[in-house]
């Protein structure tokens, strides 16, 4: 059996700190002696509908402790999901409705487990214990100062340049400290801009007479823009979802100069050959598609690739639908909604593929203005939305 300091160096692989300094290796010790695994924690806010590469990064590691024997307690935040997490950001978040989360919790949850083993994991909702009674609330409050709070870069920035900051975005950090309260976590995960809200985990478990978790942060992984961090806000990133055809094609597509970081955090290798920028894309896009779909997927996401950009032809076989009945009206078919019903997008992120060009009806582009389209010219036509993305339609009257 490996020793804990072995088994230490191992899991902070990739690690961008660990603090405090030996205290994860102390846990771990503690962990052989007493016969029983630590509890891991991650918090996640259910405010976007699907987990993308960038969330993995998180979930592998949360893997590489359940696989040594330790448990995972993966928290929906679906009470945290209300405040907005304010980090990383300059402006408040906008708020989400409690059916959205309700149903965006239900998706992260499921995709979730195609990275952890569901066997040891402790799924919990932050609304268990932060639908608490005020004198609670007022305990938990009475635990941190203003000053505490405001120094955070985020705030600080924000306080500088006059932006508004809410109360209960200051309420924030709070909330998901006490999370790691609530489920007596040993050891709490997150990126790097998290550190902040890791940090008050282990505040209020001294104040609530706990032992103080471990806290590690992740590499925040870069979007397929080479720039942002990967966000579906920003459109730069790839789902776990996504047909393998556009994960690959997605994969295809990032800067040569963020492949490393790729290569690192993703398949956990630190010294890939990059020195044929093409061939090592490839190789990544056939293991991540792998991964998620299987050998199989990854060989016909491949061949579909060249296809399409090789051979400058279109997809063997385009999928065909019917057009529904309530998106015609005065014979035209409002092409934002047919989209979002068709890719599983938004209307917004569908008119702003048809304004910048990315939208073809049998390769004629459409311009910004054509959001409504002939019936008689959608009928048997192929509309190619963005590099990947094919259907044919089908008039069903």
């Amino acid at each position: 059996m490996a020793k804990p300091c072995e088994k230490a160096n191992y899991l902070q692989r990739n690690a961008v700190e660990l603090l405090p300094e030996g205290e994860l290796e102390k846990k771990l010790r503690l962990s052989d002696e007493e016969g029983r695994g630590l509890r891991v924690k991650l918090g996640i806010d259910p405010t976007a509908p699907d987990i993308h590469l960038g969330h993995t990064v998180v979930l592998q590691k949360l893997r590489e402790f359940q696989d040594l024997g330790h448990r995972v307690v993966l928290i929906i935040g679906d009470y945290t999901a209300r405040v907005g997490d304010p980090s990383g950001r300059s402006e408040a978040r906008p708020v989400l409705d409690g059916e959205e989360i309700e149903k965006n919790s239900q998706t992260f949850k499921k995709q979730a487990f195609k990275v952890l083993d569901i066997e040891k994991t402790e799924v919990r909702l932050n609304s268990e214990w932060l639908d608490m009674k005020m004198d609670e609330l007022f305990k938990l409050a009475r635990s941190v100062t203003i000053a505490q709070v405001i120094e955070r870069d985020d705030f600080e920035t924000r306080f500088k340049e006059g932006k508004p900051i809410s109360l209960l975005e200051m309420l924030y950090p709070l909330l998901q400290g006490y999370d790691s309260v609530a489920v007596e976590a040993d050891v709490e995960l997150g990126g790097t801009d998290q550190k902040f809200n890791l940090l008050m985990g282990r505040q209020l478990q001294q104040t609530y007479g706990q032992p103080q978790q471990a806290i590690m942060t992740m590499p925040i992984l870069p979007g397929t823009d080479g720039h942002l961090r990967m966000s579906k806000s920003t459109g730069n990133y790839i789902g776990v979802t996504e047909s393998p055809e556009e994960m690959f094609g997605k994969v295809m597509s990032i800067p040569d100069e963020i492949m490393p970081i790729y290569f690192e955090l993703l398949v956990g290798d630190d010294d890939p050959d990059i020195s044929n920028p093409n061939e090592a894309k490839r190789s990544l896009g056939r293991m991540l598609v792998a991964r998620f779909s299987g050998d199989d997927e990854a060989k016909r996401a491949e061949e579909h690739f060249d296809r399409l950009h090789k051979e400058k032809r279109a997809p063997e076989q385009v999928e065909e639908e019917g057009i529904p009945s309530d998106l015609i009206a005065d014979g035209k078919v409002h092409l934002p909604a047919l989209m979002a019903n068709s890719f599983d997008i938004s209307r917004s992120d569908a008119r702003r593929m048809i304004a910048q060009g990315g939208v073809r009806i049998d390769g004629q582009p459409l311009s910004e203005d054509e959001l409504d389209v002939d019936m008689e010219r959608l009928d048997g036509a192929v509309l190619k939305a963005g590099k990947r993305r094919f259907v044919r339609y089908r008039s069903t009257a």
